[in-house]
């Protein structure tokens, strides 16, 4: 790389390393700060679930624009000062977004989930080159256990909301003292970031234009956007067991509402401890095959969940669903940084694919549900993850 602030020190690359799970961590705790506190903002505000749901929107635009910006961001002020002033934004929006559910002031409140959103898009995209550099210096896989980080700290996030809640600490309070963490948090590991911008030497610096236009024709790369295919499946998958799993394992299987629950537990649980130990697979098995025998899983994961009868067969189901969601993302990231020149470019395409199956794949879902039934809505999540699977050759490492 001709980015020789890099450096390859034992000490300094682990350290480094570690400077990006926490950044990881740090951006799963702050999503999932506010969902836990969702019910206690509701009742402070004095609104209805649908205009909850269009402030949660302003969190989706922000997050889109976030992966838009993310590129320009870092060619201007190199990847420790992007990574760091992207957290201290989100901080920023989490305090924002006490001191707005405290006025009551509507306009406010959207202002302030758009600015975590968008500070949460550009750290999405900034992370995830700053972890393929970090990868392709250590020389072994690292971003599965990076986006394992993610789940942890959004584990914790919601951890810490829920523990508020039975305390009776208000949402405000919770959203300001986490922001403060979060900063601290981010200003203690920022000098642990090497300086620079991940970028190989292709002659002078590209002007903005030429930044611009280079995104755009990013969405023109048939590699890239085979790469998208292997995120729409994954996410897609991911994104429909967060908002229908509990809800089919009660409805349609009959399952209790503490068993429905439990389902969940378990595949986020399987889909952390997937990212945590996947690594060393990856390096044995290479980035095609693991991503082959991973949505193979899950194609069987979520057949059995379908169309199994008995706990005894759709909670390993859940199991191999959670498996075949798992690598799919850290590795696509992955892929698409090393794909050419000006990889935050890259990463924000795929990026933007995966956001827009995450998030608009499960409503989706539900409209499918509407004539099929849910579980049959499934079978569209099969058939994506069935492309994923075919995809799969465009992650294969450059020579």
């Amino acid at each position: 790389m001709a980015d020789t602030s890099v450096l390859t020190g034992a000490t300094s690359l682990t350290r480094w390393r570690n400077a990006i799970i926490a950044a990881f961590g740090l951006g799963g705790i702050s999503v999932s700060a506010w969902g836990p506190r969702l019910p206690a903002v509701t009742a402070e505000l004095g609104v209805n679930t649908g205009t909850i749901g269009l402030l949660l929107a302003c969190v989706t635009v922000g997050s889109v624009t976030g992966l838009v910006l993310a590129t320009p961001l870092l060619h201007r002020l190199g990847s420790r000062r992007s990574v760091t002033g992207s957290i201290l934004l989100v901080a920023s929006g989490l305090v924002l977004m006490g001191l707005s559910v405290i006025t009551g002031v509507l306009p406010f409140v959207a202002v302030s989930f758009a600015v975590t959103g968008l500070g949460i898009g550009t750290l999405d995209v900034l992370i995830n080159v700053e972890g393929s550099a970090v990868e392709r210096t250590a020389r072994r896989t690292l971003m599965p256990l990076m986006h394992a980080a993610w789940s942890v700290g959004a584990a914790v996030g919601s951890g810490i909301g829920a523990v508020c809640a039975a305390l009776g600490v208000t949402p405000s309070a919770q959203f300001i003292g986490e922001a403060i963490v979060v900063a601290i948090a981010a200003l203690a590991m920022s000098g642990a970031i090497p300086t620079g911008t991940r970028e190989e030497d292709h002659g002078a610096p590209l002007g903005r234009a030429d930044q611009i236009r280079q995104w755009l024709r990013g969405w023109t790369d048939w590699r890239l956007l085979l790469i998208g295919v292997v995120m729409l499946g994954v996410e897609l998958g991911e994104g429909s067991a967060n908002n229908w799993l509990t809800l089919s394992a009660q409805n349609n299987h009959g399952e209790t509402a503490a068993v429905a629950a439990l389902f969940f537990t378990v595949f986020a649980t399987g889909e952390a401890l997937a990212r945590i130990f996947g690594g060393p697979i990856v390096d044995r098995l290479g980035r095609v095959r693991t991503i082959r025998l991973t949505t193979a899983l899950g194609i069987v994961g979520l057949a059995l969940f379908i169309l199994g009868g008995t706990a005894w067969l759709t909670l390993p189901g859940v199991v191999l669903w959670a498996v075949g969601v798992s690598m799919g993302f850290p590795l696509g990231m992955s892929s698409a940084a090393e794909t050419g020149p000006n990889p935050a470019a890259r990463v924000s395409v795929v990026a933007s694919i995966g956001y827009l199956a995450n998030l608009a794949g499960p409503p989706v879902i539900g409209l499918l549900a509407e004539s099929t039934g849910l579980l049959g809505s499934f079978w569209l999540i099969v058939a994506l993850m069935a492309a994923a699977f075919a995809a799969a050759g465009s992650l294969r490492r450059p020579r």
